[in-house]
């Protein structure tokens, strides 16, 4: 092993390891949010951008703000969301299996994000050199 497949192990345990913090359900939810929070953007950003027209003149920039203002606004109430399901866990006996279920999300959350930068990495000069080569992963 060298040290790219030290780094992509590192990628999984830390990836992992964040999971098991915060368990399955805070996770997916985290994950939902983000899709929610993108796709509402991308939905809605239009109709939002001609809010901020009496504040800003360029247009871009309106579409630009009003894209950034649904995603924040959908990131904080879902952080809420989160918050509360975390109050219901705490109460509850699933603790444990909550856990238990975020390491195999974080794992799956590590793999995709490898998998991202090595698609990413193909685009580049980076398959030729040796190390990639001699990787193991």
């Amino acid at each position: 092993m060298i040290w790219v497949d030290y780094a992509i192990i590192a990628i999984l345990v830390v990836s992992a390891g964040i999971s098991v913090l915060r368990g399955f359900l805070r996770e997916a939810l985290s994950l939902a949010g983000w899709v929610l929070a993108f796709w509402l953007a991308l939905t809605f950003a239009d109709d939002v951008s001609g809010l901020f027209s009496r504040y800003v003149s360029q247009p871009s920039m309106r579409h630009g703000l009003a894209f950034f203002t649904i995603v924040v606004g959908t990131l904080v109430i879902t952080a809420i969301v989160m918050y509360l399901v975390r109050l219901i866990i705490d109460k509850t006996e699933i603790t444990g299996t909550d856990r238990a279920l975020g390491i195999v999300f974080g794992i799956a959350r590590g793999i995709v994000i490898v998998a991202i930068l090595v698609l990413l990495a193909g685009l580049t000069a980076l398959p030729k050199d040796p190390w990639w080569r001699e990787s193991i992963f």
